[in-house]
């Protein structure tokens, strides 16, 4: 990987619905323009039929630089007003992320514990001790 191929870290709003992830992700993507990319509960295995075409992650890219991501509440997860949006941290230099994972982390919640996940890439999810709900995602190394 040279240096130009390098993905810097990212810092994104992410935002959860409550099963209208596609529909709002849709509708930015008309506001903002850019490509969208939408990633179902169903293409990473739940068979529940009320699930499957839920979001389970989503990216919308403007042409001029600006990025939202999205979900629905994952199976299980409560949504609830206030609770809402999380900043989303990604990139591949792990040193880096690991770095803000552990100090973010320090004295607040882990929601879910960094590590490699489905999809490839490490992730967690933490609240800081302020309160606020932080996603780490570190990119799989590329063969």
């Amino acid at each position: 990987m040279t240096k130009e191929d390098t993905v810097h870290t990212q810092l994104n709003p992410y935002v959860n619905f409550s099963g209208t992830a596609r529909e709002a992700m849709e509708f930015y993507h008309s506001v903002f323009g850019g490509e969208l990319f939408l990633t179902t509960f169903g293409e990473f295995g739940e068979t529940d039929p009320a699930l499957t075409d839920q979001i389970m992650h989503s990216l919308l890219k403007s042409n001029g630089g600006l990025t939202l991501m999205a979900a629905d509440t994952a199976p299980g997860t409560e949504h609830r007003a206030g609770t809402t949006i999380a900043i989303s941290l990604s990139g591949d230099n792990a040193d880096e992320l690991h770095g803000y994972w552990d100090e973010l982390s320090a004295g607040g919640a882990v929601t879910v514990p960094m590590e490699k996940q489905m999809w490839g890439d490490e992730f967690g999810m933490c609240v800081d001790r302020y309160g606020i709900s932080w996603m780490v995602n570190i990119t799989a190394p590329q063969p």
